[in-house]
């Protein structure tokens, strides 16, 4: 058989696929969700994610430390505030829990790059996203409040905002709050293609975010839609987001791709709770290799066309790119 054209020439070693490789990756972009919480000297296990713990401020330092060890640059921070109420006031007071993680971590591991997570679900006595009119969360009435949330975490020390509220207008009302109150160079990565999805369970076990009724499928999107997904990167775009987000990234890849596609600016994806649990779990029933897993998951995401990664196995997957198993 005469064949001039054999793709296999170019699988025929390690260092030759390494060399040939189209999707490259870089700890650089790489970033770590860590949840904080008030109290002094603990550092709890969450059940639902093994090897996954909610910090004290004191021994947050610890963890922080180890991302900068390990090659991890960024961390998005998520509060888990000690009282809450119908309003989620503690998500914008200057001595709010994410407020008081931002001052510390940025004092005491200033290499690090902070990101704070703009949603008020975690402080709410109802667990939905916005100020709530009835049992209906009011889109325009939560708009002040989020830019107030992304200001007072910037005035804190963070050093880039990611509104996950999925309210309409929220990216115009937080732009125009932090260039009125002069961080116009203060970067906006917007959540902007957030499906109502199943994977986010353990997270809410984890930050105590359920809803204490009904769900956000009416600002979260619905996952059969594709065209609204492109409809609400563009908004956001249009509004002054930076950086767009896919969430979650392993079933949702399709939309990465496409968004990317059509677009200029930077493209996230957050490997959320319910994809970590799920690798944990069939792990530790020794039905999957977790660290192939772990990487391939994270190559895939990256070859679809995101430029920054959000995971909870960021410390694991630089370990694994310094040891080029993956990058």
């Amino acid at each position: 058989m005469d064949m001039t054209i054999r793709p296999r020439r170019l699988r025929t070693s390690a260092k030759l696929r390494k060399m040939v490789r189209e999707t490259r990756m870089d700890k650089s972009s790489l970033v770590y969700p860590m949840f904080v919480m008030d109290g002094e000297n603990k550092k709890e296990e969450i059940p639902t994610m093994p090897g996954q713990f909610r910090y004290t401020l004191d021994r947050m330092p610890e963890a922080l430390n180890e991302l900068a060890d390990a090659g991890v640059g960024s961390v998005m921070l998520f509060g888990i505030p000690e009282h809450k109420d119908e309003v989620g006031s503690g998500a914008y007071a200057c001595d709010g829990i994410i407020q008081r993680a931002l001052e510390k971590a940025k004092k005491e591991v200033p290499d690090l790059y902070y990101i704070g997570d703009v949603c008020m679900c975690e402080y709410t006595s109802h667990g939905h996203c916005g100020i709530l009119k009835g049992e209906y969360v009011d889109n325009d009435l939560t708009l002040e409040k989020l830019a107030q949330i992304a200001v007072s975490q910037v005035q804190a020390g963070a050093d880039m905002v990611a509104p996950s509220d999925m309210m309409d207008g929220h990216i115009r009302a937080i732009r125009e709050g932090l260039d009125k109150n002069g961080f116009v160079t203060t970067p906006i990565m917007s959540y902007a293609v957030k499906y109502a999805s199943a994977f986010y369970g353990p997270f809410r076990d984890a930050a105590g975010s359920a809803p204490a009724f009904g769900d956000r499928k009416s600002y979260q999107m619905d996952y059969h839609n594709r065209r609204e997904g492109i409809k609400e990167a563009m908004l956001d775009i249009d509004e002054g987001a930076d950086i767009i987000m896919v969430k979650p990234a392993m079933s949702y890849l399709d939309m990465v791709r496409e968004i990317k596609d059509l677009t200029d600016v930077p493209m996230a994806a957050y490997s959320v709770s319910g994809e970590y649990a799920m690798v944990k779990a069939a792990a530790k029933l020794g039905y999957v290799d977790e660290a192939a897993i772990l990487c391939e998951m994270a190559a895939c995401a990256y070859r679809a066309g995101v430029d920054i990664y959000m995971s909870y196995y960021a410390k694991e997957i630089a370990h694994f790119m310094d040891e080029g198993r993956i990058g």
